[in-house]
């Protein structure tokens, strides 16, 4: 059995511990503890901390989340860190709320319930879950799905909110020789078991916010934000929504009229699809922009730094969404993403 070693957080004064054959990340999920994260591989920088004191040893990482220079100050990446002694660490990026009041990570069985080509590359997949019954978690969340008859697995967001507890709805992009996009192209037969381990991720309301929010999407970044609006017209809250969802052209749009009839629901909401190579045949009803999903964002929202910015898609739209919100000096506790990708681009 792997020695264990005591890990006190600063400066929130939260102690836990953690095993030498796992992540403090991973320690901290098991015990309650949602530390703030992203990607999870040492790719993104949400998880970044500092050592004031122990004995720590980082798996591998990109230089982009963590350069040498900060490596060598006592800078770590909690999901690529192994300790090998009690530890003082300084969380730098934390939510006091969340920390100890967010969903517990679970293993969820689940089935196939249908699968629905929703454009000509996002498929809709649909699970009920099994067992156990019910499967908590926060809208704008995602989780890890077991690739039937493999060891892999994939993040994807959860689409769906805590109305429909007992149902998950992801949607998600095939890409030429993904593993998973493979299955969903053939076609995963209903009934097919699929576990689910989360849920993780911060792309979260948080009780009690005021601001307008500003969401940004693209690709499969439809679900979280999709969860997120579901959840604001399910609970009545009435803060000013104005959603962007960028495409290429408006065969790659989707989900519509769910869209509208949700902000039908919500005092001050809007919805403009941007298209960066084609406007025409855009639906009618719609409001189209011409031009990169970010680029109409920074025409559109002059008093960026006075909202909430909520983004997901591939990852050179959340880069782009990322340097916009700089640009705008949105401040850091005002922006919320999840960083992940996949093996495969599945």
């Amino acid at each position: 059995m792997a020695d264990t070693h005591r890990i006190n957080f600063a400066p929130v004064d939260i102690e836990m511990e953690v095993g030498e054959d796992e992540t403090i990340l991973d320690a901290a999920f098991r015990q309650g503890i949602h530390l703030m994260h992203g990607c999870r591989e040492g790719r993104c920088s949400a998880c970044k901390s500092y050592m004031l004191d122990g004995d720590v040893q980082m798996d591998d990482y990109s230089t982009f989340a963590c350069n040498d220079a900060e490596e060598a100050e006592g800078y770590v990446l909690l999901c690529r860190t192994y300790a090998y002694s009690d530890c003082d660490i300084e969380l730098l990026n934390f939510d006091e709320d969340e920390l100890l009041g967010g969903a517990p990570i679970q293993d969820v069985k689940t089935r196939v319930a249908a699968v629905e080509s929703m454009t000509k590359d996002i498929v809709s997949l649909r699970l009920d879950v099994v067992e156990p019954a019910t499967f908590e978690f926060k809208p704008g969340q995602y989780v890890d799905l077991s690739i039937p008859g493999t060891d892999e697995k994939r993040s994807f967001s959860i689409a769906t909110t805590q109305s429909t507890p007992d149902t998950l709805e992801f949607l998600i992009k095939k890409y030429p020789g993904g593993v998973f996009a493979g299955m969903l192209e053939s076609g995963l037969e209903p009934g097919t078991e699929i576990m689910v381990n989360g849920p993780y991720g911060s792309c979260t309301l948080r009780n009690g916010h005021v601001l307008p929010l500003v969401c940004i999407g693209g690709g499969a970044g439809m679900a979280p934000l999709l969860s997120l609006l579901r959840h604001i017209s399910e609970a009545g809250i009435q803060r000013p929504v104005r959603f962007y969802y960028g495409a290429r052209t408006a065969a790659d749009l989707f989900c519509l009229d769910e869209i509208a009839s949700l902000g039908e629901k919500i005092a001050d909401f809007s919805f403009t699809a941007c298209l960066s190579e084609s406007a025409a045949d855009a639906p009618a009803g719609v409001s189209v922009a011409e031009g990169n999903v970010t680029d109409i964002v920074n025409g559109c929202e002059s008093d960026l730094s006075r909202t909430e910015v909520y983004f997901c898609g591939p990852p050179p739209m959340v880069d782009a969404a990322l340097a916009l919100a700089e640009q705008h000096s949105v401040p850091r506790d005002q922006i919320f993403y999840d960083s992940f990708t996949s093996p495969a681009f599945d």
